[in-house]
């Protein structure tokens, strides 16, 4: 079982939030994107990854109170609603959940050679030398 496994669902309505070109991925990117968030988070504490997790969770249970729906079961309008929300929220610890999450988000959709192409962005080995 992987770190994500409990969570798939949930993190991957975050995902397509945060990206919503991540909606259109198969499964094969899909599985891409969770395995390099996966990487990044293995040297990590457990307890972050309970953290995570809990957060996670909590993002999924929240709307309940508003909507009276699951995070995973509302529309991508409710869903920008809530994490933003989160993103400004008063709270330092919840503020820095959200960017923590949002940035494993990011990591995982544009960490993918595919997703890296999306941005046009070509590295180049020569660095600002390949721009002269």
């Amino acid at each position: 079982m992987t770190f994500l496994s409990p969570v798939r669902s949930i993190f991957r309505a975050v995902v397509s939030t945060v990206v919503p070109e991540a909606k259109s991925l198969g499964e094969p990117g899909w599985s891409e994107l969770e395995m390099l968030v996966e990487t990044t988070l293995q040297d990590r504490p457990r307890a972050m990854h309970r953290q995570l997790r809990l957060f996670l969770r909590a993002i999924q249970w929240l709307p309940v109170f508003r909507h009276g729906k699951r995070f995973t079961s509302l529309s991508a309008e409710q869903r920008m609603q809530i994490l933003g929300y989160l993103q400004d929220h008063r709270v330092e610890a919840i503020r820095c959940g959200f960017w923590g999450l949002r940035t494993l988000a990011l990591l995982g959709y544009y960490g993918r050679p595919e997703g890296a192409q999306a941005t046009g962005y070509a590295a180049d080995p020569r660095g600002w030398e390949a721009l002269r």
